[in-house]
């Protein structure tokens, strides 16, 4: 399994931006997916998660502004990022599981990492 996050950016306060995942999974029959996210110092924190049938859960910190989605192939989850506010900055890293599982925001559920992209909002 390879996970390979695209590289993230620096965005204004209000901005929007969009990551992606390369997933390489030994199969794509049950898995599931997520993006998680980190601040120095910080536990790393769940944002948001999809599972093979395309159910997804989010973190309330992000639900209305971050949807969650992976092309038709699965070979790429995204993370399409609005209303960016400075507290969204962070290194974000995708995840995922693969065995029958609900997509949940809990790190010790995922095996397998990418290796991280940052992104900063500011003014």
């Amino acid at each position: 399994v390879q996970l390979a996050e695209s590289e993230g950016g620096s965005v204004q306060i209000g901005g929007s931006l969009r990551l992606s995942c390369a997933a390489s999974l030994v199969s794509y029959v049950d898995y599931c997916m997520a993006w998680f996210r980190q601040v120095p110092g910080q536990e790393r924190e769940g944002v948001a998660a999809i599972d093979n049938d395309g159910t997804t859960k989010y973190s309330d910190s992000v639900k209305g502004r971050f949807t969650i989605s992976q092309d038709n192939s699965r070979n790429t989850l995204y993370l399409e990022m609005n209303n960016l506010k400075p507290g969204d900055s962070a290194m974000y890293y995708c995840a995922t599981e693969e065995e029958p599982c609900a997509p949940v925001l809990e790190q010790r559920r995922y095996s397998y990492w990418g290796q991280g992209t940052q992104v900063t909002v500011s003014s």
